[in-house]
């Protein structure tokens, strides 16, 4: 009986060391793939316009690749001296089908040819990031075809996000932040003039004169 006993937690000590090795074993992996490691944080970024500051977020961790294109455009100063030169609204709007009312942002048009290549759209039904009021939003033609170009909402938006029907592929535009200081810099851009003879690059939705962008740097 003695013997039985002893073989008995000779099994229990066997099965809590394996149980501890293999927790242990776990950790180390765990710890070596980073599968622990917190999320990275957003990074702030300061737009000063000469009709003020905008202080933006941008999601690095849930729209990566949107978030280091967007963010290797402010490091390499492209926004500087480029433009704020599109406000879309209800009383000027092209599109009377699928409204939307944003602003839009442009690089500084000398460094075209120094842009980046095109990055793949990150859509809001994988990053699940919306086009709510505030919202940053990468600017496109086709998919895949976004660069510097970058819009802000005013309001929300959703027919930009996937399935939308702003853009006849439904795939929608990518958010990759949000304003977090400064909408109220945001509307006055929004409500300023557009061109009534619709001959800007934009017709009706042209800012008359463009809103200068003065720096763009991280916070």
């Amino acid at each position: 009986m003695k013997g039985m006993k002893y073989m008995k937690i000779h099994r229990e000590k066997e099965k809590i060391f394996l149980f501890f090795t293999t927790f242990m074993l776990f950790m180390f992996c765990a710890l070596s793939t980073g599968a622990f490691q917190s999320a990275p944080k957003p990074v702030q970024v300061v737009f000063e316009t000469e009709l003020g500051s905008i202080t933006m977020e941008v999601d690095v961790a849930k729209a990566p690749i949107t978030a280091e294109n967007f963010l290797k455009y402010v490091d390499g100063k492209f926004y500087d001296g480029g433009v704020i030169n599109r406000s879309v609204r209800k009383d000027n709007t092209v599109r009377h089908d699928v409204e939307i009312e944003v602003i839009q942002f442009q690089a500084d048009a000398a460094r075209r040819r120094e842009m980046f290549p095109p990055i793949p759209i990150e859509r809001t039904s994988v990053t699940g990031l919306k086009h709510v009021n505030g919202a940053l939003s990468m600017a496109r033609s086709t998919p895949d075809s976004a660069q510097a170009s970058f819009s802000i909402m005013i309001g929300d938006q959703p027919s930009l996000d996937f399935a939308g029907a702003r853009n006849a592929d439904g795939q929608g535009f990518a958010v990759f932040g949000k304003v977090v200081s400064g909408m109220d810099v945001v509307k006055k851009i929004h409500q300023s003039k557009t061109d009534a003879t619709g001959r800007g690059s934009y017709r009706t939705e042209s800012l008359d004169p463009p809103i200068k962008i003065i720096s763009a740097k991280r916070k």
